[in-house]
């Protein structure tokens, strides 16, 4: 019954009866169960697009609600020729679903300026319209806040129409970039939601909640702007525990950042690596590099694999875009690009040695990001068993193959950065690595052949892995620093040590078990063959297969070429010349 409240629309005439109406205590009313103003809101969003962010969807939806209510209610305003307004006052207020009326009409017009938000992206002047839909919703919400003062309506449900009230101003006020209003707003709503939370059930708690998580980000940035500086830390820490904020604030706070970082690159004017310093004159870049450490820290605190993810695509995005900016410097020194050498150093040039540190940037990054997705996959082929109970799709030693081929790519193009030609100790260094990274991938391609029972192969290519480990740890000496961050070789030596005795055992149990071909084939061969005492026993091969035999000869005369036969002329009756004469005679019937 409870599910069918918002949904309670449609019927003959309006429903009116006298008592309290309340929206919390879900109270029966006039024949129909009125459920919480935000479940309402909640539910109605989840089902009609906003899951997906589409607010477009969302608004028509409200529009066609609107329209079934009014029609219910016979609450139209006016006919199709003419537009009579009409309001909700505390006269009418005898069925509830008077006040879902002003809550539509809140929710659309909401909808709509989240729309217009998404599309004032690339069209500024929709902003305008943006803040006059906020407006509308706030008019609204208003509204309901006066109609649920009403003695009629139960003080439970006027505290939600409060608090909805203070959500809506609270939101216009921080679009107008009213900071202190807009967290008086926020922090009005969030108290009262708290309150609200703990009046409830922990499912009926769970809600209000949820509220609270998506204002608490808000309040923090408009205290931030108003001058306090540790909301930048908690700013931070939020966006890092939920893999990212979303909504209203996610575009303010990536601006914040960016803004706080810009101010930071004023100061910046070079960057050193490898022993060579490079001037920075690239905004961009400055605010990329400058921001560099604390993507990389966040990264190093992530506490699940899909925030980890979502910031190593952040982090790569950022620096594709820096790569862009300094192609673009390049671009108009067509010369300087294509003979990046100079004429006194025989050094890349400054920005053609900035634009190969970026490069080395986003490789290395792509690098670990594959590694992490590796190290994700590892742990999930331990669980395989589990997983194949649960019914799920189970990770596969091909996937890892994938991870490290795409690592190695990325390892050769390091080798060619422009600037790193000559230093020895890179390439060495890079040399080691790809050393590394190569047993592992031969690692998991020896796997594949395990699972397959290419025993032979298999074997092959561990006594390959263990020549790629064998090679870093002779190789390795003064660059053991270098390497600490990179997958463990030793680990991996004990680990196919252990797996080469395994496979040889798998090799020799698979021959002793190897029943290929009926019994009359394998007289000579003793092996344990369950299959010999079951009801499909294979003693010989039924129907027998073909068996070549010889074909009937085939006889050539070849002497008839060689046969002289006698004259038959005498014998052959000679046909009478005919010319003319018997052509005629021929034509009228006459016969000779």
């Amino acid at each position: 019954v409870r599910g069918a409240a918002c949904v309670s629309e449609v019927g003959s005439g309006a429903m009116r009866s006298s008592g309290i109406i309340s929206c919390l205590s879900c109270a029966y009313l006039g024949g129909i169960w009125v459920p919480l103003f935000l479940q309402i809101v909640k539910e109605s969003q989840q089902q009609h697009g906003l899951r997906h962010g589409d607010f477009q969807r969302y608004r028509g939806y409200c529009s066609r609600r609107l329209r079934r209510l009014r029609k219910t209610l016979n609450f139209k305003m006016g006919n199709r020729h003419k537009f009579t307004g009409k309001k909700v006052t505390e006269e009418i207020l005898s069925d509830n679903r008077y006040l879902l009326l002003i809550l539509m009409d809140a929710e659309r017009a909401w909808s709509y300026a989240m729309q217009l938000k998404q599309e004032a992206n690339t069209e500024p002047r929709k902003r305008f319209h943006l803040l006059s839909r906020l407006r509308k919703a706030v008019k609204h919400a208003e509204e309901l806040e006066r109609l649920c003062e009403s003695n009629r309506v139960d003080a439970k449900t006027k505290l939600e129409a409060q608090a909805y009230m203070a959500y809506l101003t609270g939101m216009l006020r921080f679009e107008h970039q009213e900071w202190k209003a807009a967290m008086e707003a926020f922090n009005k709503c969030k108290t009262i939601y708290e309150k609200l939370a703990n009046a409830f059930t922990e499912e009926q708690a769970v809600l209000y909640n949820q509220r609270v998580e998506e204002i608490s980000p808000n309040i923090r940035y408009c205290a931030y702007n108003i001058g306090d500086q540790s909301a930048m830390n908690e700013l931070m820490q939020m966006r890092l525990r939920s893999g990212g904020t979303e909504g209203l604030l996610a575009e303010k706070l990536e601006a914040l950042i960016t803004q706080t970082r810009a101010k930071q690159a004023a100061t910046m004017s070079e960057v050193e690596w490898r022993g060579r310093t490079v001037p920075v004159k690239i905004d961009k870049v400055r605010i990329f590099l400058l921001g560099l450490a604390d993507n990389e820290a966040a990264i190093a605190q992530a506490e699940n694999e899909e925030t980890k993810e979502r910031l190593f695509e952040s982090l790569l995005s950022e620096c594709r875009d820096a790569i862009q900016a300094v192609r673009e410097e390049l671009k108009p020194d067509q010369k300087q690009r294509e003979h990046s050498l100079e004429n006194d150093s025989g050094k890349v040039s400054n920005i053609q040695y900035l634009h190969s540190y970026l490069t080395y940037i986003k490789l290395s990054t792509a690098i670990r990001r594959n590694e992490s997705m590796a190290k994700s996959l590892q742990k999930a082929l331990l669980q395989q068993q589990r997983s194949e109970e649960d019914g799920k799709r189970t990770p596969r030693p091909q996937d890892l193959i994938r991870l490290y081929d795409i690592i190695l790519q990325n390892l050769v193009e390091l080798t060619q950065l422009p600037g790193l030609e000559e230093d020895k100790n890179f390439q060495k260094e890079t040399g080691l690595k790809t050393l590394v990274y190569k047993a592992y991938r031969c690692f998991f391609i020896a796997q594949s052949y395990v699972l397959v029972k290419k025993w032979s192969e298999a074997l092959v290519l561990y006594e390959r892995v263990l020549k790629y480990a064998r090679e870093v740890r002779s190789g390795a000496g003064a660059y053991m620093n270098s390497l600490k961050e990179l997958p463990d070789v030793q680990d991996l030596i004990t680990q196919v040590n252990a797996e080469k005795y395994s496979l040889q055992a798998s090799a020799i149990l698979g021959e002793l078990h190897n029943h290929t071909g009926p019994l009359s084939e394998r007289f000579e061969t003793f092996c344990l063959d369950p299959s010999l005492v079951s009801k499909q026993v294979s003693l010989v091969h039924f129907p027998p297969g073909f068996q070549p035999i010889p074909c009937k000869p085939l006889f050539f005369d070849l002497a008839l070429n060689h046969v002289a036969f006698p004259p038959l002329e005498d014998k052959v009756e000679q046909k009478a010349k005919s010319g003319l004469t018997g052509y005629i005679k021929g034509i009228f019937g006459f016969k000779s």
